[in-house]
Formats: structure tokens, C-alpha cells, sequence
């Protein structure tokens, strides 16, 4: 099945998507430093053989605009998807978020419920404290943190792409062939998303809304309020995840009623690139359901 990409107006926000399908429709919602174009790279062709796809560029990544002014966090994002799912007309939909995008759509699922019929937690944030890696501090930190990001585009942009899979390979956990995980392609992207205007001032701006003391302490972490979700749940996560490790999952699958854990050995935190055969497996058989 053909997937397509495009841009929509919400409001002055002008958003990039891609999408295509047919059938009941899932929304994909990436994570921090990524596109849906980018995230869901191995995935959408598979499940739109059988559903009608939706993968958004939050704004401020991909191809989004990404204003200076926007107060970005989960809130702004969670409340970009509610629009966006009026805009494509969806009064409700199969909700799939990794990481930062799974802590988006557990505040869909918690604050909007009426627009997720099903919710799949991939590597997920919000289920427990994840391990902070070292130069997460960094970017909390005024001037630091711009020096740091620009380091990391200026490295992105001149370094040898077996080097950035191996950096990459090692933040991450992945195993396997890196060159198909992480293909040429697939660095041309990151590399266009890092030199696009308005990018760094986003990145910073949204890692330092989730690193500041009320989201580490109060909001991020929602274990509390697993119990008032109301959709049917599916768990898919990495067995090697160095960032949002294996009990996250398992404790969170305690926690909420009914739901299914499917844990993907050989992968690190983005099971749906690194396994995406065995991903899009379980993925597709809980749409089934």
C-alpha cells in the first residue's frame, strides 16, 4: 500500500504527515529527536495493508514548523494530536507512541480518552524513572546546552556514518546490522531535521520541559493513573532498552487492567527499527484483536 506524505494547516501551524491505508485508522506519535517519517520508517507500509495510517510530525521536528514561541512539552504535543485528529476527521483511533511519543499518547488516553480506541506503549516514557544518560544534564543548562547541540549537528554533519552508527548503536542499545537499521537514508534525514531552522531552539526547549523538576518529580512519571485507562493496552518493548528498562513494562502491565506484554529480545529502545519484522508482528495481531 502506497504511503504518502503532505502538509495541513492547524490553525497558523503548518504540520508535516505522512500517511495512507485503508481500514480503521492508527495514529503513530514518534519521539524526541525523530519524524514520523523517521520513527515509523520500517512500519507504515506494513500495517496500511490492512488499516489507514497516520504519522505526524510534532512541530518543532521533521518537517513541521517548529515556531519559537510554542511552550513545548507533553501538553503541547498531546493537545497538537487532538487537533491534528480533528483535522484528518477521527473521532478516535488506534493510538501507537515510542518513548516521548508514548508518554503523549498516555496523556491522550488519560486527558483526551474519546480519541484512543486502542493504546500500544513502545519503549515508553512515563512508566517509571529512566536512566538519565550523561550529557542529558547538559542540556538543562542555559548556553551549555546550545553548545552541546551544536557540537552534536556539527559532529552529524561531518563525521563518517559507521562512526554515527556506533554512537547511535551504543545511546540506544541496538544490536544487529546497523547499516539496515540505520541507513543512509536514514542519516540524510537526521541530518536534514538537524540543520533546519528553528530545530535546536525546539530539541533544547522540549528536553528541558521534561527534565525540569515538576515533570521529574510530579507530572512525567503517571504509574499513578495507569488503573483510569480505559482502552484495551498492548506493551511492545525492547528486552535491551538502556534508557526505559524491562521493569517499566512489566510493572506497568500490573498496573493496568488487561493488558498484553510483548517483550522483543535483540533489541534496545527502538524495537520497531532494530526487529521491525517481529514489531510489526505484534503490532498488526493486536489490531487483529
Amino acid at each position: 500500500m502506497a504511503i504518502r506524505d503532505g502538509y495541513l494547516k492547524l490553525g497558523g501551524l503548518t504540520l508535516h504527515h505522512t500517511y495512507g491505508g485503508v481500514g480503521s485508522p492508527v495514529v503513530f506519535i514518534h519521539g524526541l529527536g525523530s519524524s514520523g517519517y523517521i520513527e515509523w520508517r520500517f512500519n507504515l507500509e506494513r500495517i496500511a495493508r490492512d488499516h489507514r495510517v497516520f504519522a505526524p510530525d510534532l512541530p518543532g521536528y521533521g518537517r513541521s514548523d517548529k515556531p519559537r514561541a510554542a511552550r513545548y512539552g507533553i501538553a503541547y504535543f498531546a493537545r497538537t494530536i487532538d487537533r491534528y485528529m480533528q483535522n484528518r476527521r477521527l473521532r478516535a483511533a488506534t493510538v501507537v507512541g515510542t518513548s516521548m511519543g508514548g508518554r503523549i499518547a498516555l496523556e491522550l488516553a488519560l486527558d483526551y480518552p474519546r480519541r484512543v480506541d486502542r493504546l500500544v506503549l513502545v519503549n515508553s516514557l512515563g512508566l517509571g524513572r529512566p536512566r538519565i544518560q550523561p550529557y542529558h544534564p547538559l542540556m538543562m543548562v542555559p548556553r551549555l546546552g546550545e553548545t552541546v547541540l551544536q557540537g552534536m549537528r556539527h559532529g552529524l554533519r561531518i563525521a563518517p556514518s559507521p562512526l554515527i552508527r556506533r554512537v547511535a548503536a551504543r545511546f540506544i542499545g541496538a544490536t544487529g546490522d546497523l547499516e539496515k537499521t540505520m541507513s543512509d537514508e536514514y542519516l540524510d534525514h537526521l541530518r536534514e531535521m538537524y540543520a533546519a531552522d528553528g530545530y535546536p531552539g525546539a530539541y533544547l526547549a522540549t528536553v528541558r520541559s521534561l527534565g525540569s523538576l515538576r515533570s521529574v518529580f510530579a507530572s512525567m512519571d503517571v504509574s499513578r493513573r495507569l488503573h483510569r485507562i480505559e482502552a484495551p493496552v498492548q506493551l511492545i518493548w525492547g528486552a535491551d532498552d538502556p534508557l526505559f528498562p524491562l521493569e517499566h513494562a512489566r510493572r506497568a502491565k500490573e498496573l493496568i487492567p488487561g493488558s498484553r506484554l510483548a517483550v522483543i529480545e535483540g533489541a534496545g529502545h527502538t524495537p520497531q527499527a532494530e526487529r521491525p519484522e517481529e514489531f510489526n508482528k505484534q503490532l498488526a495481531a493486536f489490531l487483529r484483536r
